[in-house]
């Protein structure tokens, strides 16, 4: 169970092949010739044999073409009857090459796969490489070079155009998949595989769409927590979302909300075929810059101006030298070098200058990443300074990328930049872009540690009482409310609202007006209405009871003539926001397919729709992501001190925005909100006005069985945590793990005897490398789940002070299986702990979430030779039967 359930289809020890005859080419489909023709160029390491679906054989036949991995390459009337084959021969995986097969035969195909047990890639795919391997599954051409990439693509003609540019630019891969429409193995599941593929340092995939949003983005937030992973999407914009979802199936959804759920998985996206081979440049280099300052290190002016440009329009900033930096690194230069805001070495630069300006830029704290600029000029030692590159990276820890300007004769140069695997570019944008591209990862990063819980810790909102209006609403057969039951909703949740109150005449309207004080607004109350101000349905700073009288009557009767099928409740009225020099603000939600609810905050007022400044985040949000979407709109400029206005009440800003993401993940029901304007200046805020959409309850993102089926991102399960009494004296915390336990995470790995570090992990390693322990850190609680057993202890600290802190002294886990109806357990406990307990209270508590996610059995490996965890197991109710794969195991389960 240690292996990954794919290692079939990845990686396996012998493969069998249904192609056709080889001998009879004109018989073979394209994909089969292609195939036949990959297999023969290379040496695949494990059994390779070919069967003729057309003879199936006797038993004894069959029994001698056991495989792991069954290739498919047959025209689509004899595919069906192939796959049944592989089911008799006891195949744990099938991989189908061919196109143009039907939604209908591909659903009958899958159908085969689940009933015989194996896995099935495609079709309608041009198949998989596994260069370490010698495995050439597809129809992609030559086998490409070995090398630390994975890849993964939803176009066969995309694959094949990187596969080709790879071999020229000395760039490897570790996996390469070729996706298409209905493909059995999806995106999630490969990305799955090569996040915790070994041989995969970083990933780059290609998509045009997603089957589903939550375990997408659970594989997602996965790989990306432990590598890098690069995304280029395709429809940026309308007509080519309508193309990309054509093409691959798949739901494509707003381009912005994926950019904001790319984010928020830690993963970095680029926007061009183009960009995507200069960012695979810098990861097949395996560069992991912790920041966005880019040294510029140049012999020309104006290339390095055109660098510097184009950092700042990205986003980037210049990395300066520091003041003792630039004082040591002055007197190796030539005399006319400047090191203000460049380091601009002049035209008289050598190897030896370049490599000292170099290697001094990436000692300095105030530089993330170096970009050496050459350009080229009769004579010039190109090939010189090339190799002094080559002969600094290996000293350096920073980004080292390079822009050798010119053509032929900075061939030889280039060539050396490749072999010392430092990205090398034609333009100084590029290469400025490159690294502003991978430097996105380390800001992403960011996001991906934030594991928000459902409610903030503000004041528990009356969630019963939103509930309530929402279902009144839908009792009605409505779906828009009006602006009292929105503002109803919002102060549910305590988000401030102006006093609002309806009147069904004018005469009421006066006598409210005169109540709440001079000046206040009216605005028309109807359900048919988005837009009030499109209908001249409001009127603000009316100042008398005879003018609130006159403009009652005008408003319905002009919204009645404009608007004539209008449902009209009557006018509201309310008092004026008080600011003065509040800055309008729309805070709100849109739902998007397939991602679910999406927050947006941006300006607001009358022209929200021209200005279309607007930030988006996934939900939930906690105060660190909230300050960052609001960071990204355009109007974040207006809240600082701004033309004489006072900076507004940032943290109250903040509060509705946590607010509305509990309006979210409680609310299932919601489809749309715009709260504007919300009126904010240093005093608050305000909503004045506000829109809501409701709808029954969506379909689940993800597997079934929870409160928050709706988000794409599963918020922290707090509900989980529970204090427990510890037998002989004492107490402990068993809670869901959050990324900001790994160093606690790993002090326990330490700290384990050989013998329950062997038990847990079958190996003798001493502590948990990076990968894993980021993994294990970082769960979207989902498809797995991972609890810890806390326990506050006192120690002294350096200056004599008692400071109290958290240890972590067991840890239960399960992953969901891919059957998504079982899973598997692990579990270990701190050796000065055992006999406490815990260990028996973490596999309850592990058990019962399980339960709650629909899941009907957990099993687990233990080894023979581990007799209390046995002895555990037993009290605990386990099966416990022998391991027919390793003797050294046994195999325990119990139903849920």
């Amino acid at each position: 169970m240690d292996k990954h359930y794919l290692t079939p289809l990845f990686a396996p020890q012998a493969v069998v092949v249904l192609a056709g005859d080889p001998e009879a080419p004109d018989s073979l489909t394209r994909e089969a010739r292609q195939l036949h023709q990959a297999l023969r160029a290379q040496r695949f390491q494990g059994t390779l044999s070919f069967l003729d679906v057309r003879t199936s054989g006797t038993l004894a036949d069959l029994a001698q073409a056991r495989a792991d991995l069954a290739i498919v390459a047959l025209p689509p009337d004899q595919i069906a009857q192939a796959l049944d084959l592989v089911g008799r021969i006891a195949c744990r995986a099938a991989l189908v090459l061919g196109s143009g097969i039907d939604a209908g035969l591909a659903s009958e195909l899958q159908r085969i796969a689940q009933r015989e047990g194996f896995h099935l890639m495609g079709p309608n795919g041009l198949g998989l490489q596994r260069p370490a391997l010698g495995l050439n599954a597809s129809a992609l051409g030559a086998l490409a070079a070995p090398g630390p990439l994975g890849l993964i693509a939803q176009s066969g003609a995309l694959t094949a155009a990187m596969l080709d540019w790879a071999r020229s630019n000395a760039v490897g891969f570790s996996s390469v998949v070729a996706l298409g429409p209905h493909p059995g193995v999806d995106v999630a599941q490969a990305l799955d595989f090569m996040a915790n593929d070994p041989a995969t340092h970083s990933i780059i995939l290609y998509l045009e769409g997603i089957l589903c949003a939550r375990r997408f983005m659970s594989a997602l937030r996965s790989a990306a927590n432990a590598k890098p992973v690069l995304v280029l999407k395709a429809g940026r914009r309308p007509a080519g979302n309508a193309a990309a979802q054509t093409h691959s199936g798949a739901i494509v959804g707003a381009d912005e909300v994926f950019d904001a759920a790319l984010r928020r998985a830690g993963a970095v996206r680029v926007r061009s075929f183009v960009e995507l081979f200069s960012a695979a440049k810098c990861l097949a280099s395996r560069y992991r810059p912790v920041g966005r300052r880019l040294a510029v290190v140049t012999n020309g002016g104006g290339p390095g101006v055109l660098a510097a440009d184009w950092a700042n329009e990205i986003g980037l900033a210049l990395g300066r030298l520091s003041d003792a930096t630039a004082a040591a690194l002055a007197p190796q230069l030539p005399a006319h070098a400047s090191l203000t805001e460049l380091v601009d070495l002049s035209e008289e630069a050598d190897a030896a200058q370049y490599r000292a300006a170099v290697e001094a830029a990436a000692r300095d704290r105030q530089v993330d990443g170096v970009l050496a600029i050459y350009s080229a000029k009769p004579g010039g030692p190109a090939d010189d300074v090339a190799q002094a590159l080559a002969a600094a990276k290996p000293g350096m820890s920073k980004p080292l990328l390079a822009c050798w300007m010119g053509d032929a004769s900075v061939g030889a140069a280039r060539q050396a930049l490749n072999a010392a695997a430092i990205p090398n570019f034609r333009t100084p944008e590029a290469a400025v872009g490159a690294f502003g591209n991978i430097a996105s990862f380390y800001q992403n990063q960011q996001l991906l540690q934030q594991t928000p819980a459902p409610l903030s810790t503000l004041a528990k909102p009356d969630i019963e009482a939103a509930r309530l209006v929402i279902e009144s609403v839908l009792a009605e057969r409505r779906k828009v409310l009006t602006e009292m039951e929105s503002k109803t909703l919002l102060s549910a949740f305590h988000i401030p609202v102006t006093q609002t109150t309806l009147a069904r005449n004018a005469t009421e309207a006066m006598m409210i007006a005169t109540q709440l004080g001079f000046p206040v607004a009216l605005k028309i109350d109807s359900p048919d209405i988005t837009h009030k101000s499109d209908v001249q349905g409001v009127a603000l700073n009316i100042m008398s009871g005879a003018a609130v009288r006159d403009s009652y009557q005008d408003m319905v009767e002009r919204v009645a003539r404009l608007q004539p099928g209008a449902t009209i409740h009557g006018v509201t009225v309310q008092k004026m926001a008080r600011a003065q020099r509040g800055r309008e603000i729309c805070i709100g939600m849109v739902t998007d397919e397939p991602f679910g609810p999406v927050i947006v905050f941006g300006a607001g007022g009358t022209m929200i729709e021209l200005i279309r400044d607007r930030a988006m985040e996934l939900p939930p949000l906690n105060q660190f992501l909230a300050r960052r979407l609001i960071e990204r709109a355009r109007v974040a400029e207006t809240l600082v001190e701004w033309r004489g206005a006072a900076p507004v009440d940032m943290e109250a800003l903040e509060r509705v925005l946590l607010r509305v993401s509990e309006m979210v993940c409680e609310l299932p029901q919601l489809r749309e909100m715009d709260i504007n304007p919300l009126i904010v200046d240093e005093n608050g805020v305000v909503a004045v006005d506000a829109r809501i959409v409701v709808d029954h309850a969506p379909q689940s993102l993800g597997q079934a069985g929870g409160s928050y089926d709706h988000l794409a991102i599963l918020p922290y399960p707090a509900r989980y945590e529970q204090q427990l009494p510890l037998r002989g004296g004492g107490e402990y915390t068993i809670r869901p793990i959050h990324p900001g336990d790994a160093q606690m995470l790993q002090t326990f790995v330490q700290a384990l005897s050989p013998e329950s570090r062997y038990f847990r992990y079958v190996s003798s390693m001493t502590q948990l490398p990076p990968s894993m322990l980021a993994r294990f850190a970082l769960i979207d609680y989902d498809r797995e789940m991972a609890l810890v057993a806390v326990m506050k202890q006192r120690s002294a600290a350096t200056d004599g002070s008692i400071v109290e802190t958290e240890r972590v002294v067991g840890v239960s886990r399960y992953v969901t299986n891919p059957d998504q109806t079982s899973c598997e357990f692990s579990l270990v406990v701190a050796d000065d702990m055992a006999g406490k307990g815990i260990g028996s209270r973490l596999m309850d508590a592990i058990m019962q979430v399980a339960r709650d996610k629909g899941l009907s059995e957990i099993q687990g490996l233990v080894l023979s030779v581990n007799p209390n965890m046995l002895k555990l197991m037993r009290s605990l109710g386990f099966a416990i039967k022998p391991f027919p794969e390793d003797p050294d195991f046994r195999l325990v389960t119990h139903a849920l």
